[in-house]
């Protein structure tokens, strides 16, 4: 858990867009996403987006609007699973294949999310 305030900064997209994100690069209002963001960040993380990125990214903004909170990782690979047929640790695989670094640490934050005060696994 973090303990230490927030610093922000305002990040300026290629574009010309200006966006406000966490000292960890999260937006810290899900309302200034786009999809240039998310580009923005798989940049910066390396990755090559893909239409199944895409597909856990828009699942996690869908969900989060439909409930008012990010899902928990195990509805990501709820949805991997029953995407290609996949047992729970051929999930996890998926997951990592497409966000080597993590759901929360690549996936959540390039559907523009919040950074988790504190995560649980449970």
């Amino acid at each position: 858990m973090r303990t230490l305030p927030d610093k922000i900064t305002q990040l300026t997209l290629p574009s010309g867009a200006v966006v406000e994100v966490d000292g960890n690069g999260y937006l810290t209002n899900p309302e200034q996403w786009t999809p240039e963001f998310t580009q923005y960040v798989a940049e910066q993380e390396n990755i090559e987006l893909t239409p199944l990125h895409y597909e856990v990214i828009n699942f996690i903004r869908e969900s989060e609007a439909d409930h008012g909170v990010m899902p928990d990782v195990r509805f990501a690979l709820k949805l991997l699973a029953d995407r290609d047929n996949l047992n729970k640790a051929g999930s996890k695989a998926a997951m990592y294949a497409l966000f080597p670094y993590g759901y929360v640490g690549q996936a959540c934050k390039m559907a523009g999310m919040r950074q988790p005060r504190a995560w649980s696994t449970g």
